[in-house]
């Protein structure tokens, strides 16, 4: 039974709708101000998951290739147009309110708030961890901060916050029911690996946020696909070559 998917799920979904609800009654100054505190604490996070990194040229390695492969394939461009699409199709049911913001502005801050719910290394991996041995205590922690980011992103997005919860769900179930073939085939130095990728991308999500730097952080998410393998691949081959 998926209990920490279903309970991360519903934290987005009750965080959106309570941010696009109070979103009404802040001011746009007050907002922006704390999307750059949450832009701090995803850095902060990031921070932390990159510290657990075991190889780092596997790391660097998968983040520079999985990035030339998502500009190759246009990966960011095509979220893009699925952030548009979800908030045409969303704003005929649900107000959307851009809050003075441009539709590219708005489109790229849904992206990032997309990538940083989907995308994570905690949510992927706590799934992972979840769906082999049915242990939800990453997945419900981190559900306990997804509903005041939430909040906060859609006290400036509006309650289409809260329909990211569907990706979000349709990823998450994937990689659950995936979990018994993934699972095994790691070892704890490829799964540090993999969580200090998935810092990286949150490294770049927090820059997107504070607005210092618009990195291609859709363009990033095939890296947290390849860096397990090159990480074994690195560990397996190469370390015994050069130690």
């Amino acid at each position: 039974m998926p209990i920490g998917v279903i309970v991360n799920v519903i934290a987005v979904i009750v965080g959106g709708l309570l941010g696009g609800v109070l979103g009404r009654h802040l001011s746009v100054d007050f907002k922006t101000k704390l999307s750059m505190i949450f832009g701090a604490c995803a850095m902060t996070m990031g921070i932390s998951s990159i510290c657990l990194m075991q190889n780092m040229p596997a790391v660097i390695f998968s983040i520079v290739f999985g990035t030339a492969f998502g500009l190759a394939i246009h990966l960011g461009d095509r979220i893009n147009a699925g952030g548009r699409l979800m908030q045409k199709t969303i704003s005929r049911f649900v107000k959307v309110d851009m809050n003075g913001m441009s539709e590219k502005e708005f489109t790229d801050e849904l992206v990032t708030v997309i990538v940083l719910f989907c995308a994570s290394g905690t949510g992927i991996y706590g799934t992972i961890v979840s769906g082999m041995n049915g242990d939800h205590s990453i997945l419900l922690s981190k559900s306990i901060l997804d509903l005041p980011t939430a909040l906060i992103f859609a006290c400036t997005l509006g309650a289409v916050v809260a329909f990211i919860a569907v990706p979000q769900f349709i990823i998450f179930m994937l990689l659950f029911l995936l979990a018994g073939l993934i699972y095994p085939l790691t070892t704890p130095e490829m799964i540090n690996d993999f969580k200090a990728c998935g810092g990286v991308l949150l490294l770049a999500t927090g820059f997107r946020m504070i607005r210092v730097k618009m990195f291609p952080v859709a363009d990033m998410i095939p890296a947290m696909i390849i860096v397990m393998p090159v990480s074994w691949f690195w560990m397996t081959y190469v370390l015994p070559l050069v130690s």
